[in-house]
């Protein structure tokens, strides 16, 4: 046993949605580090996604398009299916968020975060099923990551309603589709992250002690996190892990104790 069979990616080809800035370019640059031989990038903004293309290197390729719709689903299928013959790894990571006071909550801010979260990862997947099946073996099965978020394992404390439900189906939607794909040898995952810095997470991005204060490890997590779990996913070390939907938060889930609790002495 060597790390190489471990961890190695080489000889491989993914598809990171959302993946010019973020969790996304971190996955994207776990991947490189591993030895991925080709990683495509999605995101709607195009000078973004080419600079981070060209920041990268010649292993990521951008293409320019809008998920949230099927019609842009399609065409990113269309391009990826002109390009390649298979593809190893899907990680399904675009997202948007919604905060509303709830007696103002619209219902854009519903039906946009719950397409882009829930009904793109699922008809995306599905549209890539030749591609993610055709090399994929009982030896080297094809992996699918789906992009989730604490939010989606316990509430906190923003109005955002339609974020915290969308992360908490595509959390179960994991276990449904890993049950119907682990036939086809494709293994379907989540990540579950915690306060990364990004667009998204503006308080982790812009106040990065004070979020530290409320984490157990006291810390925000950074690329060698989120890049190094989905490594492991990715690569044959987690080939025993299917359905499963990893925690990468610095124990906010399950290592936080609550602000008062019960006295252990029952008050005595």
């Amino acid at each position: 046993m060597n790390l190489n069979d471990l961890f190695s990616l080489e000889g491989r080809t993914a598809l990171v949605t959302g993946g010019s800035r973020g969790i996304g370019r971190m996955i994207v640059e776990g991947f490189l580090a591993a030895g991925i031989d080709r990683v495509y990038i999605t995101a709607r903004k195009g000078g973004e996604l080419n600079e981070t293309a060209e920041e990268l290197g010649d292993k990521v390729v951008p293409i320019q398009g809008d998920i949230s719709t099927m019609e842009g689903i399609d065409e990113l299928v269309a391009e990826i299916s002109g390009r390649e013959k298979k593809l190893d790894i899907l990680v399904n990571n675009a997202g948007a968020a919604w905060g509303n006071d709830y007696l103002d909550f619209p219902e854009q801010g519903w039906d946009k975060v719950m397409n882009l979260n829930v009904k793109t990862p699922f008809f995306l997947t599905q549209k890539l099923h030749t591609l993610l099946t055709a090399a994929a073996s009982h030896q080297r099965p094809a992996k699918v990551i789906n992009i989730a978020s604490v939010d989606g394992l316990r509430i906190n404390p923003w109005e955002t309603y339609s974020y915290q439900a969308s992360k908490a189906a595509l959390i179960h939607l994991t276990r449904r589709m890993a049950a119907r794909l682990v036939q086809d040898h494709v293994y379907v995952t989540a990540i579950a992250p915690g306060a990364f810095p990004s667009d998204m997470n503006k308080v982790a991005r812009d106040m990065g002690d004070e979020s530290a204060k409320g984490i157990p490890n006291k810390r925000v997590g950074d690329a060698l996190d989120m890049g190094g779990s989905a490594v492991y996913l990715a690569s044959r070390a987690g080939d025993y892990t299917v359905g499963e939907t990893l925690a990468v938060d610095g124990g906010i889930v399950n290592a936080h104790l609550p602000t008062h609790f019960a006295d252990p002495a029952g008050g005595r």
